[in-house]
């Protein structure tokens, strides 16, 4: 069932099906927006939905960035790490939705051969110290693809409540519409509204 994340044959596999799960259902979240909707911030915050997808986009860079031993930007200035950090929570004027999903599904697409290459799960990735990083030196692959599956369903459901806030679309039938299913009774596919 398309609904479900696929079997899985082993620990790396899983961990890489469920986090693609969780990046299906943030697409499936944007099925059929604008650009100018995807900029809209229909909440308290001034978090979007292109926003969202930004920042998903970055947070996969920043931590395979990590895995494979290169310096994330901000690592040696905090303050532009969190200029750098806030600026990903808006889509701005110059960018698309369609563009932003394509940067996540490329950036999707290297976090999913990276651990794949380094395959060893309990490798240790150092991290820099911050109050918002775990042990420093304790980190593993593992750690951060766990952290990765954590942080995408977090936002999987900010953004189907920032959905719901703009159109009233739902993930059953935005996924359906996504996948072109036909209406069975149990979902009938989003359409947009006349």
């Amino acid at each position: 069932m398309p609904m479900n994340t696929r079997p899985v044959t082993g620990e790396l596999d899983g961990l890489l099906a469920f986090l693609d799960h969780q990046r299906e259902a943030v697409r499936y979240a944007c099925f059929g927006l604008t650009d100018e909707q995807a900029r809209v911030a229909p909440a308290a915050s001034p978090l979007s939905l292109g926003g969202l997808v930004k920042h998903l986009t970055w947070g996969e860079r920043n931590w395979l960035a990590r895995i494979e031993g290169h310096p994330v930007p901000g690592d040696a200035d905090p303050s532009a790490a969190l200029a750098g950090y806030l600026a990903t929570f808006q889509l701005t004027d110059q960018e698309t939705l369609a563009g932003a999903l394509a940067d996540y599904e490329a950036a999707a697409a290297k976090t999913n051969a990276g651990p794949r290459i380094h395959a060893d799960l309990d490798r240790k990735v150092p991290l820099p110290p911050a109050p918002w990083n775990p042990d420093p030196d304790g980190c593993t692959v593992r750690w951060i693809l766990l952290h990765l599956i954590e942080e995408t369903a977090r936002h999987a459901g900010h953004a189907d409540l920032l959905r719901e806030a703009l159109d009233g679309g739902l993930s059953g039938p935005l996924m359906a519409a996504a996948e072109g299913w036909p209406a069975d009774g149990w979902v009938t596919p989003w359409q947009p509204p006349p």
